[in-house]
């Protein structure tokens, strides 16, 4: 039976549920997570505006 390398194994995507107990991350994990919440921001941000963009041209065209 050949032996499993672990470099080989797929990696588990990062997430991070909300009030987590961060106590057992490392430095670099917390940095990891801190990367991934902002880019998450800046993705909400995004579509935040996509849609406020969308409302206010409704607004426009069906106001009177």
């Amino acid at each position: 039976m050949a032996a499993v390398d672990p470099d080989e194994l797929p990696k588990k995507k990062m997430t991070h549920e909300m009030g987590q107990d961060l106590a057992l991350l490392s430095v670099g994990e917390l940095t990891e997570r801190i990367t991934l919440l902002k880019d998450e921001i800046v993705r909400l941000e995004a579509e935040m505006k996509r849609k406020q963009a969308s409302k206010s041209a409704a607004d426009t065209f069906f106001k009177r």
